[in-house]
């Protein structure tokens, strides 16, 4: 490690959990997606092959501490016990051989499940609700089962769907299944186990959350009985494994939690719903004394999500603080994480207010970025963008359950920048057959990930981009002062073509006609334009692009016209700046489109409830003056909303400048307007075959 920065020595000096010794303080925390155990899949549970190789990979390349995604103690299909499974557990220990051969430690979490917080999709929920085809799915997919909360409640996803009380019955199941399925592991040669969790809303929390928990048995009321479930898991891990074998605790310090579906945002004063400081300064204390051996914490819950699953518009280190404040109440080590800072987690490791620094998605990213870290490479670390695009994207809106596309929701943990992760059998870079003259058009993320693409098969690229940048528009949409990983990224992607001797990148050359060119194979990545509306003044506003590239100003006073993605987002930019924007949306909610992270859209909703940013839905556009917009609402109502300016944000055409033929490829926005998701997968979809 010599050439590495001081500043980050004490991320890398030993500790312990219980007797095991951890050679580093990086931790690689569970993500939805990459247990290895493969539950949510028809054929039921099985060692899954794609996240062992997604770990060993990282373990080669120096994390400390690896926790896999969640292994509910039940399959989803079919009902059987994890326990019950005595092959996958033999696969697990040829694994762990493998793993420890790196250096580094693995606990496997293991989940109580989920209860309100399932995200029941809009596939399953008219089949839940309908008592006869809830029967009939029964043995395949119990959903009574997966809803099961401590009581009668609604769905966090589905607000017309009541969530079944557990038995206690049930209750002892889920205990009993812990220490077995842990003694399996242990005898495996995993390293530990980590209960999932009293921890963002899950089953267990809602257990230990009084705002849940209206039971008036042994597992509801008092303090003692709404921790009692947690407690109870540890205790029979330890008699069935040993009380030298760790046990680590998923745990959020706060809920952060106005209310039902209502998150608190970063330094709001409000009054908190969920566990309070006070008595997670009380649990967690409880909690070691019950047998855990470790805190794996940070905030939050499914209403407060945004917590827990940080997109950019939180803060770096967002539970930094909390977190630390807990390590004080208890002798155990504790772990944080949500969007943490290698550099500000360092400094923290050494002050001792926390004794490790928990990363997640950036090994979605980069699987090598410690190893980038330990090497002094920080610039060639390729940065998380905090999206949630590929590895987390269950969304919802008004009136909608998980309206995530199914083969997203049987397939989290990917990655939007890196399609190899979890999908190494789809997406692989082999050498070309035959190495050819490529053109790609135009220079934003698309196209330079087609170059780059085409470049390590072996091709020769000539990269065509008509401004005197690289970016396209993504530097449009990297330009809010929240965006810092965004301007990094783009920054990555032009010293990483740089590397490439294949790629001849052309800039201030603009490609009007492809046949003129070349090449063996063309590619279009011309991206899209900007939608107009056909409504009177519509020449008086200023496109979501040319405000955000700063070539028009605004005034103070400015109305957004557009509530998706990129509207909410220009909305909280002018917020940010002490503008005084409005939305105006046609749609019955902010952010309808599938496939956006609640996480994410949820912040937007709430922030704009919060501060009381003036929202009009299911509202249309009638005419823009140079005094404001007249507006017409779903029932007729018709007002006038004064603005100083007007930023029209209603999506994009695609905008290729040669259709797909022969030789010609089109993607990206060219092809089908979309995100950065779409974009380089789409990339890869066809470079893979040139």
């Amino acid at each position: 490690m010599e050439n590495m920065d001081p500043k980050y020595n004490a991320l890398f000096t030993p500790w312990k959990i219980g007797n095991v010794e951890i050679k580093n303080r990086i931790v690689m925390c569970p993500m939805g997606g990459t247990s290895l155990f493969g539950w949510f899949e028809l054929t039921g549970c099985h060692f899954d092959r794609e996240a062992a190789k997604l770990f060993l990979e990282r373990a080669n390349n120096n994390v400390g501490l690896i926790i896999p995604g969640i292994a509910p103690l039940r399959d989803t299909f079919w009902g059987k016990w994890l326990w019950q499974n005595p092959k996958m557990f033999e696969d697990l220990k040829e694994f762990m051989d493998e793993i420890h051969k790196t250096g580094a430690k693995l606990f496997v979490q293991l989940t109580a499940g989920m209860g309100r917080s399932w995200a029941i999709t809009e596939l399953v929920a008219p089949l839940h609700k309908n008592k006869f085809t809830r029967a009939l799915i029964k043995p395949i997919l119990d959903t009574s089962h997966e809803l099961a909360s401590p009581s009668p409640q609604k769905s966090r996803w589905a607000h017309d769907i009541e969530c079944p009380e557990m038995t206690v019955e049930q209750i002892h199941e889920i205990i009993e299944a812990f220490a077995k399925t842990a003694k399996l592991c242990r005898d495996a040669g995993v390293d530990g186990v980590e209960v999932h969790a009293v921890h963002e809303g899950y089953l267990l929390d809602q257990f230990a959350i009084e705002f849940f928990n209206k039971r008036t048995d042994d597992y509801g009321g008092s303090f003692e009985n709404r921790y009692r479930f947690a407690a109870e898991v540890v205790r029979a891990i330890k008699e069935a494994c040993g009380e030298d074998f760790p046990v680590s605790l998923r745990y959020s310090v706060e809920s952060k939690m106005k209310g039902f579906c209502e998150g608190a945002m970063p330094g709001e004063e409000y009054t908190e719903v969920g566990r309070n400081m006070e008595e997670s300064e009380r649990a967690a204390k409880y909690l070691q004394d019950a047998g855990y051996d470790m805190l794996n914490a940070d905030n939050g819950t499914y209403d407060s999500w945004y917590w827990a699953h940080p997109p950019m518009y939180m803060p770096e280190n967002c539970n930094l603080d909390d977190v630390a404040h807990i390590k004080k109440f208890v002798d155990i080590p504790v772990v944080c994480a949500g969007r943490m800072d290698a550099e500000i987690g360092a400094q923290a490791v050494a002050e001792g207010r926390i004794d490790a620094v928990g990363v997640a998605r950036q090994f979605l990213t980069d699987p090598e970025w410690v190893t980038k870290l330990i090497e002094d490479r920080l610039e060639d670390i390729k940065p998380c963008i905090c999206c949630h695009a590929g590895c987390f994207n269950f969304s919802s809106s008004k009136g909608h359950a998980n309206t995530q596309d199914l083969t997203d929701t049987m397939g989290l943990a990917r990655c939007a920048l890196n399609p190899e992760t979890m999908q190494s059998k789809k997406y692989h870079i082999t050498p070309a057959k035959k190495a050819k003259k490529i053109a790609v058009i135009g220079g934003g993320i698309g196209g330079m990930e087609a170059a780059i693409v085409c470049a390590k098969r072996g091709h020769f690229v000539t990269l065509y981009e008509k401004s005197d940048k690289l970016g396209g528009v993504f530097i449009a949409a990297a330009s809010p002062s929240f965006k810092e990983k965004d301007r990094a990224l783009i920054a990555w992607y032009n010293r990483e073509i740089t590397k490439y001797p294949a790629i001849e990148v052309k800039l201030n050359t603009e490609i009007t006609d492809v046949s003129a060119l070349e090449a063996d194979e063309i590619i279009v990545a011309t991206g899209a334009k900007a939608k107009k509306i056909p409504v009177p003044g519509v020449e008086n506003t200023v496109e979501a692009v040319e405000y955000l590239l700063g070539e028009k100003t605004v005034g103070e006073n400015v109305v957004v016209i557009g509530g998706g993605l990129t509207g909410c987002e220009i909305a909280y930019d002018l917020y940010l700046q002490g503008k005084h924007p409005t939305i105006v949306e046609m749609q019955d909610d902010l952010i309808t489109t599938p496939g956006i992270c609640l996480a994410n859209t949820s912040y937007l909703r709430d922030f704009f409830k919060t501060y009381e940013v003036p929202v009009f839905l299911e509202t249309g556009v009638s005419e823009i003056t140079d005094k404001g917009v007249l507006l017409k609402t779903k029932s007729g109502e018709t007002m006038f909303v004064e603005a100083d300016s007007v930023i029209l944000s209603v999506g994009y055409n695609p905008a290729p400048i040669a259709k797909a033929k022969g030789h010609v490829h089109v993607i990206g926005d060219a092809s089908q307007v979309g995100n950065l998701r779409t974009v380089i997968w789409g990339a890869w979809d066809v470079c893979m075959k040139l």
